[in-house]
């Protein structure tokens, strides 16, 4: 028995298997968090508003997502580095202190934002977020200053588990699954106003930057050879099928409902609220604790995200795995940005919905300056070696990211230009 054990367990499909779950992990976390308030929030919007028309546009975001996450693995099996470290040391530090310090704005912004998916989501239960958000806070920051990297890893990844419950609201809302197929591989496309306002905003949801510094961030500190870069980069891309099926049955929820009834909403709170009556109350509950769930996992994740690469960016220690006074900056960072994107959510009449209007629009000035950076470092062959790209991937990656540009662009013109009708700003 000892003999079959050894031989089964050294044969090549189960050490490729043993292999991929030890590197597993990064690709799959990150792309999931991005599923968070805002994101749940942009496709139940999508959903109520346009029915399955928006449906497409799910397949061109994945790939372009898997294009730019894809480029974050090589670089971190590559060089060993951070995204924020390589631009540091190719570009300089005063270049980098403006792209941190604008990521941190923007980061800080969406944390508020996160804990206000807790507030919202968990007042569906009649839960004080004068209660919530404090707990959460507080659980949120214990999970990583007394937490090593591999703990809070397997922590987040079992967060991945419960967005399962959008695909069973999915189901519950009985949607007619002819039409969600035709209107997803035949759409019907209308070039209006806030049609394309919409579109442009499930790009921005999708692809954000700090995304790009997290990912690369979390192999590095997860020590990913180059060895191992086939088994990362399953990771990577099953994360970036992965969140966007999610977002798929989050559209189809709400267009098999809220559309089909007319009933406009503006906030994922408001969809779980409405779905109550329309899909039952399984799958208005399962979709408030979906939003909760990834309200309190981006809430983990994205001040750490923020603490890793301007750390990274400003040549300080940093990690999950160190000690408070081994990385003072990292651990305060993290703290701060909890503290004020938690404290702010319970100032009365705090205009929350401004704060998240200003986080995207923040994003999509970013997003613009970090994906040519990282087209730059990547074709630097002396630093990335057989890992550069290839010329044809290289088309494939300028027009993509030509397009992702141009799109978050079009993003910022629209929020600045429509503010007070779009989002309701005065």
């Amino acid at each position: 028995m000892k003999k079959f054990w050894e031989t089964f367990k050294n044969s090549r499909p189960i050490k490729s298997l043993l292999l991929f779950l030890a590197v597993m992990g990064p690709g799959i976390i990150t792309a999931n968090v991005d599923n968070d308030a805002g994101g749940i929030a942009t496709y139940s919007l999508a959903g109520a508003h346009f029915g399955y028309t928006l449906m497409w546009s799910l397949v061109p975001i994945t790939l372009a997502l898997i294009l730019v996450q894809e480029m974050c693995a090589r670089m971190a099996v590559a060089t060993g580095k951070g995204l924020a470290d390589l631009i540091r040391e190719n570009y300089g530090v005063k270049v980098t202190f403006y792209l941190m310090f604008v990521l941190f704005l923007v980061n800080l912004t969406n944390v508020m934002a996160e804990f206000s998916g807790i507030a919202m989501s968990l007042e569906l239960f009649h839960i004080s977020r004068f209660l919530s958000v404090p707990v959460s806070a507080i659980l949120v920051w214990m999970l990583v200053v007394k937490g090593t990297y591999k703990s809070v890893e397997k922590i987040f990844l079992f967060a991945c588990l419960f967005y399962v419950a959008y695909i069973f609201s999915g189901f519950m809302a009985k949607p007619d699954w002819t039409d969600v197929l035709h209107q997803t591989l035949h759409p019907k496309m209308e070039w209006k106003l806030d049609y394309t306002i919409m579109l442009v905003g499930l790009v921005g949801t999708t692809i954000a930057p700090w995304m790009q510094f997290y990912l690369q961030s979390s192999i590095v500190e997860k020590g990913v050879t180059p060895e191992e870069y086939k088994h990362i980069k399953i990771d990577v891309v099953g994360g970036c099928i992965l969140a966007p099926v999610i977002a798929f049955f989050i559209v189809v929820a709400c267009g098999a409902t809220l559309f089909q009834e007319g009933i406009m909403i503006e906030s994922a709170q408001e969809a779980a609220v409405a779905l109550k009556p329309l899909a039952g109350q399984y799958a208005s509950v399962l979709f408030a604790l979906g939003l909760f769930n990834a309200s309190f996992f981006a809430a983990s994740v994205l001040p750490l995200s923020t603490s890793y690469c301007v750390c990274e960016g400003m040549g300080w220690d940093a990690g999950i795995d160190k000690r408070f006074e081994e990385a003072p900056h990292f651990f305060w960072m993290y703290t701060f940005m909890i503290a004020i994107g938690a404290g702010v959510v319970l100032i009365p009449r705090f205009p929350l919905l401004g704060m998240m209007y200003f986080s995207q629009v923040g994003n999509g000035i970013l997003l613009p300056f970090i994906l040519i950076f990282m087209l730059k470092l990547i074709n630097d062959k002396e630093l990335m070696g057989e890992f550069a790209n290839s010329k044809f991937l290289n088309i494939i990656t300028w027009v993509a990211v030509a397009i992702i540009i141009a799109l978050t662009l079009t993003m910022v013109v629209f929020a600045l230009s429509n503010s007070d009708a779009l989002f309701g700003i005065k």
